[in-house]
């Protein structure tokens, strides 16, 4: 018998079903923006004299994985269903996503998380193991493969960054992970339910098998696109 490439495409039992749903509203903060800067070039065009600014301090960049695997790390292993609400601003609208998800976590630096359209197909597979970093978009066929450090002058560039938590009563493992890129106006919120702490997973369960007719891509290519945005 042929081996599924992937066991944990489709863990939620049949008949789970789920939304994608859209709100759709108009952000006025781009106008205010422009009258800032505007402002701005009036008071520096009114100094007599040029006067250096020294910018403030940033604090050192910490990789956002690294602050995400520290939520789990009171556990040896984890598996857990997900829900996965995205909430984005793209060119002025605000857009909400509903997703369901499977998540799988082993100390100290093992991650993957899926997530699912509606109808029970995969959308992403997202998978962390020791510095490499792999993204499978089954509807795009195509794989994006690289090391996480690639893509750190990005995160960093994406500006704060802002990952809290909540946990259960009496539990160290969080039930609830938040995850904001201020500037971009993103917000992630993972809802973790049925958590399974320091189950035996499967050998495979963190393995990367690109099933076939999927293109393999540099995480580079991807980072161009995103650098466009």
């Amino acid at each position: 018998m042929a081996r599924k490439p992937y066991p944990f495409l489709s863990p939620l039992p049949q008949g789970e079903r789920d939304g994608v749903r859209g709100e759709q509203g108009r952000d006025k903060k781009y106008r205010f923006i422009c009258f800032s800067l505007l402002l701005l070039g009036i008071l520096l065009t009114g100094c007599p004299k040029k006067v250096e600014v020294i910018p403030p301090e940033k604090p050192p960049f910490e990789n956002p994985i690294i602050k995400l695997l520290e939520k789990f790390s009171p556990a040896e292993s984890l598996q857990a269903r997900v829900s996965i609400r995205i909430e984005t601003v793209r060119d002025g609208e605000e857009m909400n996503f509903i997703l369901n998800g499977f998540l799988l976590y082993q100390k100290p630096d093992k991650f993957r998380l899926l997530g699912y359209h509606p109808l029970g197909m995969g959308l992403f597979d997202a998978l962390y193991r020791n510095g490499e970093f792999f993204l499978l978009i089954p509807p795009q066929k195509r794989a994006y493969t690289g090391e996480v450090s690639q893509f750190e002058n990005v995160m960093a560039k994406a500006g704060e960054i802002k990952i809290s938590s909540e946990k259960g009563e009496g539990s160290e493992i969080p039930n609830r992970i938040q995850i904001e890129l201020v500037e971009k106006e993103t917000r992630i919120d993972l809802r973790l339910k049925g958590v399974s702490v320091n189950p035996s997973l499967p050998e495979d369960s963190f393995q990367w098998n690109v099933p076939e007719g999927v293109e393999v891509r540099s995480i580079e290519r991807l980072l161009r696109r995103l650098k466009r945005r």
